[in-house]
């Protein structure tokens, strides 16, 4: 008879977890299918869709940074982000891939907060892995409804003139926000106002570090 360890501690101190043992999902037996066959017609190897999987897990806001730090310095470049924003990463070689990135730009009068309310839909290519919070559906459905009331948990406390404008992700689209560029960084290079640059600023739910 098996041994319930519910509400019991491991030897390590730590309480025990459910076993992932269940049957994997069709769309887990779909992957596999296809990537062993993938390999088999040596179309692929394994090398290199592990090499892509770490490529992807090792991706962070920091390439985002890039993108808003080179807008706010290069009044042409940031025309073409807002223009195309899948071409201009690219040009920093940033693959977008398939997908179709739109960049919103916060102004004095318009601040833009992104969300996917049906899953997590998210930019991963210039942001990484979305924070858990971006995933929960707190988030999700309270964000599109009260985004006032959402932003100030996050302690961004926004001016009532100010208008809030939250966009939803889907399948095949993106946003990445292009946050207002902090005052007195006139004199600022390129590196120094990336490290300004925030993965939150980037989603809408936070604000550049000020200089």
């Amino acid at each position: 008879m098996p041994h319930d360890h519910n509400n019991e501690m491991s030897p390590s101190g730590h309480p025990y977890r459910k076993d992932q043992d269940h049957p994997l999902t069709y769309w887990q037996n779909l992957e596999i299918a296809v990537r062993e066959i993938l390999v088999e017609k040596k179309i692929t190897t394994e090398i290199e869709i592990q090499e892509t999987i770490n490529e992807m897990d090792n991706r962070t806001p920091s390439n985002g940074a890039t993108v808003i730090a080179k807008a706010w310095t290069d009044p042409s470049y940031k025309q073409r982000l807002l223009t195309n924003a899948s071409d201009a990463s690219r040009e920093l070689g940033f693959d977008i891939g398939p997908l179709k990135l739109i960049a919103l730009e916060n102004t004095k009068s318009i601040h833009n907060v992104i969300v996917c309310t049906l899953c997590s839909c998210y930019p991963r290519n210039l942001l990484g892995l979305p924070p858990d919070w971006y995933k929960q559906r707190s988030y999700r459905s309270r964000i599109v409804k009260t985004p006032r009331t959402v932003l100030k948990e996050f302690g961004l406390d926004l001016p009532k003139d100010l208008s809030v404008r939250v966009h939803d992700s889907t399948a095949d689209m993106r946003y990445i926000v292009l946050p207002m560029r902090p005052h007195g960084t006139e004199n600022f290079s390129t590196q120094a106002l990336e490290k300004l640059v925030t993965r939150d600023s980037m989603i809408g739910v936070g604000l550049p570090k000020s200089a």
